[in-house]
């Protein structure tokens, strides 16, 4: 269940076909669990992959145009509201959408846009298919989980474009990040229990999600990423937090590179603090709400691009002047932070957590998507209503992750030794996106 910046949560299930046309689902519900289905949208359209991305290292750009959207409503509650949104917001054409006091008809498909007679009544849902714009297929290989077995097996992950965190910007924004990536419907991580119930679902029968136990928010402990980040405007980064739940402080490691798999360190940041005792959110049903104080903070620089950014920087704004050497850390308390990197201290963010067990019972740990301005959530008003990549709590790490002591990016090999997890050329996105269309 996908919890975008709203919140909303929903579903989502796409078909890309060999002659570039492509149909999407996405299944909204009115809980965070998907359990209670609001209204389904079922999107068709063309996609055209471009060119690798300028901005974005390891994608693949891509224009696309929509033919249709429709939507099926799951409740008159549903019919009713979305039709009061739509009627309020939008132009002439879609003013008389839904009639008021217009029956629930169950499985009735209304026509939100329609390219033929140039009618769009969507943007009174904050709906837009940018994510397609920014395209990237990854493949690794999963160990099998039964003892008698050997060898690993295939999996296929489709990132596609992040979100904008401001409804009002999404009509336009183009995304430089990613959402969490999609599994492909032949080679996904094993088990998935989600996976099949998606995949079979239609925009009359929305996917109903299995039950699972809300967890107390339990953040003592070591938590750390399971692969190299992508965040909007180009930040490449893995983190790795520390939590001592006795006296509420925390330790905080951000490592950043320049490159999609995180084998080319730019700088490294390290931060501490304390945090308040969290209350449940009101806006996001089974979030904690917390604030973190930012005390103390340590910059390493890693490479001569980002030396001289900080030995340019303006006296008295970062560290001692002219001082700072690759490999070297300095503590950037004195100075109040660091201007040059945007880190201001003492400083005060408002979150939002949530801990998880996944399909393996390994703990796993949800902070707030930060904001696509680069902003800081330094107001409540600006706490975030969705997440980042969950991290994953040490003790309940695979191996290679409880030894991760440096951050540095592990890809698993194949065969012949070289890494496995890999952007793929332009040439095969269409035809891996293929496997989507059967499921074994």
């Amino acid at each position: 269940c996908e919890v975008r910046p709203g919140p909303e949560f929903l579903t989502r299930s796409y078909l890309f076909y060999a002659n570039r046309l492509f149909k999407a689902y996405q299944f909204y519900y009115w809980d965070p669990s998907c359990r209670d289905p609001s209204y389904s949208l079922v999107i068709k359209g063309k996609l055209r992959l471009r060119q690798a991305s300028w901005i974005t290292r390891g994608a693949t750009e891509a224009d696309y145009h929509l033919h249709k959207v429709g939507i099926v409503f799951h409740s008159q509650k549903a019919m009713r509201e979305v039709a009061s949104w739509i009627n309020q917001t939008s132009g002439e054409g879609c003013s008389g959408f839904l009639p008021p006091g217009r029956t629930w008809a169950p499985g009735a498909l209304y026509e939100l846009l329609s390219a033929k007679t140039e009618r769009d009544c969507t943007a009174a849902l904050g709906f837009a298919m940018h994510e397609l714009s920014l395209v990237r297929v990854e493949k690794h290989y999963q160990p099998l989980l039964q003892p008698q077995q050997s060898g690993s097996r295939l999996v296929e992950e489709l990132y596609l474009g992040d979100i904008h965190t401001e409804w009002v910007e999404r009509l336009h924004y183009r995304p430089t990040g990613y959402q969490r990536p999609m599994q492909s419907a032949v080679h996904h991580v094993h088990p998935c229990p989600a996976c099949g119930i998606i995949y079979r679902a239609d925009e009359h029968h929305p996917p109903i999600l299995p039950v699972r136990a809300q967890l107390p928010m339990q953040l003592s402990g070591s938590w750390v990423s399971t692969h190299c980040e992508v965040r909007p405007a180009v930040l490449f980064l893995t983190r790795y937090f520390i939590f001592h739940g006795n006296n509420h402080t925390w330790e905080g490691y951000y490592y950043h590179y320049s490159d999609p798999l995180c084998k080319e360190p730019t700088f490294t940041i390290y931060a501490s603090g304390h945090y308040t005792q969290g209350i449940p959110s009101s806006k996001v049903r089974g979030g904690t709400e917390l604030a973190f104080k930012v005390t103390q903070a340590r910059v390493t620089p890693m490479d001569q691009v980002t030396v001289m950014m900080l030995n340019s920087s303006e006296p008295g704004s970062c560290g001692l002047t002219s001082s700072w050497s690759a490999g070297v850390e300095q503590d950037i308390t004195p100075t109040n932070g660091c201007l040059a990197l945007g880190i201001k201290l003492p400083h005060t963010e408002y979150e939002l957590f949530k801990t998880e067990q996944d399909v393996k019972d390994r703990s796993l740990l949800y902070v707030g998507e930060r904001p696509t301005d680069g902003s800081s959530p330094d107001s409540p008003d600006k706490r975030p209503t969705s997440y980042q990549a969950p991290l994953i709590q040490c003790a309940g790490a695979p191996e290679e992750f409880s030894n991760y002591v440096s951050l540095k990016y592990l890809g698993k090999k194949d065969a012949n030794g070289s890494e496995a997890l890999k952007s793929l050329p332009v040439a095969f996105l269409l035809f891996i996106a293929l496997l989507f269309l059967r499921w074994d």
